[in-house]
């Protein structure tokens, strides 16, 4: 699993969502969880974060929101070397395999879809975790 100490930033325009996935991330020992309500307000945070010399180190963001879509976002973070590297996971209720492909061409970590338990967070994570540290070795 991540360092207990990894920052998180979620991404939700529901905000009984952020505080489900806060919850989890918490339940699993993370303390550096950070929350956003749309794209549009996580792409500064996620530059402003990395500026400062803190950034984040794992994104998990619902793929519907009003102003900026999280699969924009995913591409924006991607686009950009010093995002490119950082995890990054899609919260969706689409199970749809044409968006679970755009989502894999534009480099998501993984997906996940609602409703979901902690259970398959914390597995999401580690699948995200061995993936992230394989590529590095």
């Amino acid at each position: 699993m991540f360092p207990a100490n990894t920052k998180f930033l979620v991404i939700d325009d529901f905000a009984t969502m952020r505080k489900i996935i806060r919850k989890i991330l918490t339940e699993l020992g993370y303390t550096q969880v950070e929350e956003a309500d749309d794209g549009a307000t996580a792409l500064p945070l996620i530059q402003q974060a990395h500026e400062a010399g803190q950034p984040f180190q794992f994104i998990i963001s619902d793929w519907n929101m009003p102003k900026m879509l999280g699969i924009d976002l995913l591409r924006a973070c991607k686009a950009d070397p010093k995002f490119a590297k950082v995890p990054f996971m899609l919260v969706t209720a689409e199970s749809e395999q044409k968006q679970i492909l755009e989502a894999a061409k534009a480099g998501v970590s993984d997906y996940i879809v609602k409703p979901f338990n902690a259970a398959t967070l914390k597995a999401k994570l580690e699948k995200v975790y061995a993936k992230t540290n394989n590529q590095a070795a």
